[in-house]
């Protein structure tokens, strides 16, 4: 216990070996359910479920305990939601790309994150780009990934008259899962710990009582189908610059909120109000991105559900190390975690998309030179089941403003890079 206390600093941090304890196992029970979403997501871009399984636990216990050793922050690490839809549902089905140039994609925009952090540009991206706009990008990923929720449980389905429509409520497998959503909003509201899991748990007992799950398959139990099967190569292409960018972008911004929010809930901020280890935290993110992308998962980042853990007393990287063991323990419970449909995990999307949206009420709508761009960002994510279209109208339409009305020496120099790099996107994808 004294080397555990010395190593981290447990004491001098106000906290204790047990109530880091608890802090771990908190977060990870308000953040276990990524294990199923981001399998059932990437699912849907022809990957192997059980691999994705394995991966997804792998990758996150490796970037939290990373954490944990590395920056001794109570910060945990995991596949982005948001991200692993841009990666299923805008490159690999909306693009037609294969999954494994897609994972080359992922790899790339990690690497230039890591590299933009090592410079010091990451400050300057960062600074260029106004702050509404900024809150946008997670306001419409989350009104996208509600979306897809709300389609994947069967609420929204395809018309041809209206574009979308309501789904038929006859469904037993829409019924459970809204069943499932209605008892995750119940539990929020009482503020019960793992509400999501809870939720996702409850509508599979369902399925399995009325008869709704699928037949078991036969699971692989390796990551052979995943590991190392990204094409870096294929990724090198001018139409892609957009996508890579927008992967960077979403990742980065991300990562900075989460980290920024947390660390302040932590006391893990310096006297000049600047954040302690920000670098180093957000080069370890982006090295988590290109080792996730190695095994065959999506970006990864920092997650905002630490806060829960941080909420409970963790204060050191042995809660982020706590809850990376759990993650690897979860491993051992694969033949579970395969069972769980589609209908289980919807509402998990739209619970999480509305929790993003939280940062709509921030956002500066009596200034139209933010307020459209934002507004414009927002609404373009869903509609165009694209991210990086979202960002990119978003960008273009705060730089033709400043130019149309006469302030363009307003405008940083590097987003005139970010505005014309975002025009080439939609104009070769």
């Amino acid at each position: 216990m004294k080397a555990l206390d010395r190593f981290f600093g447990i004491t001098e941090s106000n906290s204790s070996v047990k109530v880091e304890v608890i802090a771990g196992i908190t977060t990870f029970l308000t953040m276990a359910y990524i294990i199923v979403v981001n399998a059932n997501i990437l699912a849907n871009a022809g990957m192997d479920k059980s691999s994705l399984i394995i991966v997804t636990c792998l990758i996150t216990a490796a970037a939290t305990i990373a954490v944990g050793l590395i920056a001794k922050v109570p910060i945990a690490m995991a596949p982005g939601m948001g991200l692993n839809a841009f990666f299923a549902y805008t490159l690999v089905l909306g693009r037609k790309i294969s999954w494994e140039t897609a994972l080359g994609i992922v790899f790339l925009s990690g690497l230039i994150f890591l590299i933009l952090t090592l410079v010091g540009i990451r400050e300057r991206v960062v600074k260029a780009i106004p702050i509404s706009i900024m809150r946008s990008i997670s306001v419409g990923i989350g009104l996208f990934i509600a979306f897809i929720g709300l389609k994947n449980l069967g609420v929204v389905v395809a018309d041809k008259a209206t574009l979308v429509s309501l789904g038929s409520l006859n469904d037993p497998k829409l019924l459970i899962g809204l069943g499932g959503l209605l008892l995750i909003v119940v539990l929020e509201k009482f503020k019960v710990k793992g509400s999501i899991l809870i939720g996702i748990i409850f509508s599979t007992i369902l399925g399995a009582i009325f008869g709704q799950l699928d037949p078991p398959t036969t699971a692989t139990y390796s990551i052979a189908p995943t590991f190392l099967k990204l094409d870096i190569l294929g990724a090198f292409r001018w139409s892609f610059v957009g996508a890579i960018f927008a992967l960077m972008f979403t990742d980065m911004f991300d990562s900075v909120g989460t980290i920024v929010a947390c660390s302040y809930e932590a006391g893990l901020v310096k006297k000049d109000g600047s954040v302690k280890k920000l670098g180093l935290l957000l080069g370890l993110d982006a090295a988590a991105t290109m080792t996730g992308a190695l095994l065959g998962t999506s970006t990864t980042t920092s997650y905002v559900e630490s806060a829960t853990g941080i909420e409970a007393g963790g204060r050191t990287g042995l809660t982020s190390i706590v809850n990376g063991l759990l993650f690897l323990l979860a491993i051992l419970f694969l033949p579970i975690f395969t069972r769980v449909p589609g209908y289980a995990t919807a509402p998990a999307l739209i619970i999480v998309g509305m929790f993003m949206m939280r940062q709509i009420t921030k956002i500066d709508f009596k200034n139209i030179d933010v307020a459209f761009p934002s507004f414009i960002a927002i609404i373009i994510m869903p509609l165009t089941y694209s991210i990086s279209h979202g960002l990119a109208f978003g960008f273009i339409s705060y730089a033709l403003i400043k130019i149309c009305t006469g302030k363009f020496r307003e405008v940083d120099p590097v987003m005139w890079v970010i505005a014309a790099l975002s025009v080439l996107s939609v104009t070769f994808r």
